[in-house]
């Protein structure tokens, strides 16, 4: 271990054995802590070329349970989003892409911070199961096309080591340790085509395009070297995505996007990341004839019909996607107290004025408060007048307020001239290379 820390050190190309013995000892408690901190800030400081980071990913995915979705007819196609503020798209994208007749067997993750999870909005609908056994969800999927749960099993034990040890040792930011962070649960989750959504901007965990392309590459090279289908799309996310944020909430303003009268930013996002799953599960063969297809999943009232089918079939209360949630029993108006144009609006503070009104965790031990969070009415660009709404705070406790206000006036720029518009997607990246738009 001294001599493989020593070489990356120097800067020099660890062996596919080499690293192969670190990932084994490590998970396996033999390698102590202070070593494996050494090399990964090695790693950190000297980087890893792609044959190297492969075999990492590769290393911490076998390093625990492996999906079999053999079982579940067709291809499967999953999706990751790097997280974002308001970034509920799985719960649209999904049934989208099932009610095409294209199987999603998908596991997500819960929130952390101030990046909300698809598992905690899920788990607004009382009584729904997202622990299931992995016969039971591959079940679920083949009658339903669809289910939506919780990481099971002993998946990439390898990978929740390291990012413990990550966390503490300021090494969380390196490409190849994420890059093989998430394609190692991602490749373990079993799916033949995969779908990144790499986000960019104050809200996301890499806040410049640069970054954010460099890191879709790393993510693409990995899928594509281990035999899957992989692209990924770069998407903003300097300005919280949609209107709303916080859980039962963002599940509402999914059934209103599922309904043809969602946000515009959200809806356009959608329509590219279901395109380009139905594209990677050869449900047509080019991308505007997949538009088509997830055109016609909204329009036809299939994927709201879906997502119904999903959340019954797990044991949710599927009536709420027509009566609507229970409301907080606080409810407040956040006002501007100047004219101008909205100019920027701080994706991360607007997510953290969320879980500051109770929608998030902090800690994992943490409980939320599925009925707290915000409703924005004006985004960046819009022209607001002084007295004007902003956004509607939801919450149980009084308390929360000042301080989610406090961090909304800060999140929210407003000046004389409008800024510029910015897209919601800005870059595919394939095996072929990248493409901007």
């Amino acid at each position: 271990m001294y001599d493989i820390i020593y070489r990356k050190k120097q800067g020099e190309a660890l062996s596919d054995e080499e690293i192969r013995f670190f990932v084994e000892g490590f998970t396996k408690s033999e390698i102590p802590d202070y070593q494996a901190s050494a090399l990964l800030m090695a790693i950190c400081l000297k980087g890893m070329d792609e044959r190297e980071t492969t075999t990492l990913t590769n290393a911490m995915l076998r390093s625990g349970d492996i999906a079999d979705l053999s079982s579940i007819p067709g291809i499967k196609v999953d999706k990751h989003s790097t997280g974002g503020v308001g970034d509920k798209t799985s719960l649209i994208i999904g049934p989208m892409v099932a009610s095409c007749g294209v199987p999603v067997a998908k596991m997500s993750g819960r929130g952390l911070g101030h990046s909300g999870g698809t598992v905690d909005k899920l788990e607004s609908f009382p009584g729904i199961q997202t622990a299931i056994d992995p016969e039971q969800f591959r079940a679920i999927v083949r009658t339903t096309g669809i289910a939506i749960i919780g990481q099971s099993g002993d998946i990439a034990p390898a990978d929740k080591k390291l990012y413990a040890l990550r966390d503490v040792t300021a090494t969380v930011e390196s490409l190849p340790l994420i890059a093989s962070s998430i394609m190692s649960k991602k490749l373990a989750a079993g799916s033949d085509a995969i779908l990144l959504d790499v986000k960019t901007g104050s809200g996301a965990f890499m806040k410049t395009l640069v970054d954010s392309i460099a890191l879709a590459q790393a993510m693409v090279a990995i899928g594509v070297g281990s035999g899957k289908r992989v692209m990924a799309l770069i998407t903003d996310m300097d300005t919280p995505l949609g209107n709303a944020i916080g859980n039962a909430l963002e599940v509402e303003e999914v059934v209103a996007t599922l309904s043809g009268h969602g946000p515009e930013d959200l809806t356009s996002v959608c329509m590219d990341l279901a395109s380009y799953m139905l594209l990677l599960a050869g449900a047509a063969s080019d991308i505007e004839s997949c538009r088509v297809l997830a055109k016609d999943a909204i329009a036809s009232g299939k994927a709201l019909e879906k997502l119904g089918a999903m959340v019954h079939a797990q044991g949710g209360d599927a009536s709420l996607l027509k009566t609507g949630f229970p409301k907080a029993p606080i409810i407040t108006e956040f006002k501007t107290t100047v004219n101008g144009f909205i100019t920027s609006m701080n994706a991360e503070l607007c997510g953290m004025a969320s879980l500051a009104l109770g929608a998030g965790r902090v800690r994992k031990e943490d409980s939320i408060d599925y009925s707290a969070g915000i409703i924005l009415h004006k985004k960046t660009g819009d022209f607001v007048a002084a007295g004007e709404v902003l956004a509607i705070l939801h919450t149980s406790d009084e308390k929360r307020l000042h301080e989610a206000q406090e961090l909304l006036t800060e999140a929210i720029t407003i000046g004389e001239t409008p800024p510029a518009v910015t897209k919601t997607v800005l870059a595919v990246i394939s095996e072929e290379g990248v493409t901007m738009l």
